[in-house]
């Protein structure tokens, strides 16, 4: 009897979590880390991953451009593709008109095209016996015919309604509020719906809270109160199986406050706006006309583990891929001699040129 049963140790994988990755929109991580798709796959492959389920994502914003919309707008669509339960809180009275704006999923030969062109700036020349190793993995991902964990967005196309009939969208304006009080009793309310980390999970749910001290709140004067509702918040969102983004007005916040919350973030992003004609800066990168702004990776989520996170750079260019989908890239240098220069993806390609010809290997 002895003899037959199973050698177990106490560093033994719990295998009962194992289900967990049927459910659309969720990817296993390392130190079991489950994540949440931003939305936006270059993002994801920042963060190393996308956003921990219960982590919080703070957005300092720009007063200068909305690009936190872009970064809100592709977070709720993911959700609401994956049929996510979604809670949406704005300053604006007209709240619910923001769906209205959310990307529409990229048809396929969109995608195509799309992959296409980023193979074409790549400038990668595969050799044929390689090829069927990429055909392989595509046909797999194929092969299973489940949701995407990151789909791409088409911003000139609003979302289908047929995705919105049937979710499970709450909307609320911050100006019904005279205080946070209601929005936090709201969020408990959300959260409480939504099944806890138990290993059997059956639902994800996300929380998008857009310019919280926004000067047309009651409450944008009070920073204590603000700063007690986003430790509430953390504390309800660790134990739930939901991600919480909140975007903030940096610029209307006294830096003493601005610090504290910059600590309670377990992910922490600032946005900023591309000057419309900076010479020193366009000679100083690549594929400036191309860029509509920069984003900025302050902080990045640790669960479960002590590790800090060292990532390949800090600072991101924002694109616009056809004015259609949302691509992040490293920052490049520009050439001495002023030329257009290599983009990031093609900065490691093997393909050259000289004097004499092209050069291919």
């Amino acid at each position: 009897m002895a003899a037959n049963r199973p050698r177990t140790s106490s560093f033994s994988r719990n295998i009962a979590a194992a289900p967990v990755s049927q459910i659309p929109g969720l990817k296993h991580g390392p130190n079991g880390t489950m994540f949440l798709s931003s939305g936006i796959s270059d993002l994801d492959k920042i963060l190393g991953g996308g956003f921990s389920l219960g982590s919080l994502v703070l957005v300092m914003e720009d007063p200068e451009a909305p690009h936190h919309m872009l970064l809100l707008r592709n977070f709720m669509s993911q959700g609401i593709v994956h049929k996510q339960p979604l809670l949406y809180a704005s300053p604006e009275r007209d709240h619910r008109s923001f769906l209205g704006i959310l990307p529409s999923l990229m048809s396929s030969k969109d995608d195509k095209s799309r992959e296409r062109d980023t193979e074409q700036d790549k400038g990668l020349r595969i050799a044929w016996q390689y090829k069927k190793y990429f055909g392989e993995q595509n046909s797999e991902v194929q092969r299973g015919g489940k949701a995407e964990y990151c789909n791409d967005f088409d911003l000139r196309k609003p979302l289908e309604r047929h995705f919105l009939s049937g979710q499970r969208i709450d909307c609320i304006s911050l100006q019904d509020f005279p205080n946070l009080d209601p929005l936090r009793r709201c969020c408990s309310t959300f959260l409480a719906q939504i099944p806890r980390c138990d290993g059997n999970m059956t639902c994800t749910g996300r929380i998008a809270i857009e310019s919280l001290c926004a000067p047309q709140c009651d409450f944008s004067n009070n920073e204590w109160d603000i700063l007690s509702f986003i430790r509430s918040l953390k504390c309800m969102i660790r134990s739930s199986n939901a991600v919480a983004v909140i975007s903030f007005p940096s610029s209307l916040i006294s830096p003493s406050s601005l610090k504290r919350w910059q600590h309670l973030a377990d992910t922490l992003i600032s946005v900023q706006p591309i000057p419309d004609e900076d010479k020193d800066l366009a000679k100083l990168l690549t594929g400036y006309q191309d860029m509509v702004g920069l984003l900025n990776v302050h902080k990045v989520a640790r669960i479960n583990t002590q590790v800090p996170v060292i990532l390949e750079a800090t600072t991101f260019s924002i694109k616009l891929h056809k004015r259609r989908s949302l691509v992040l890239e490293c920052l490049n240098q520009a050439p001495v001699d002023g030329s257009s220069g290599a983009s990031y993806g093609s900065s490691g390609n093997c393909s050259g040129s000289s004097n004499t010809g092209n050069l291919d290997f």
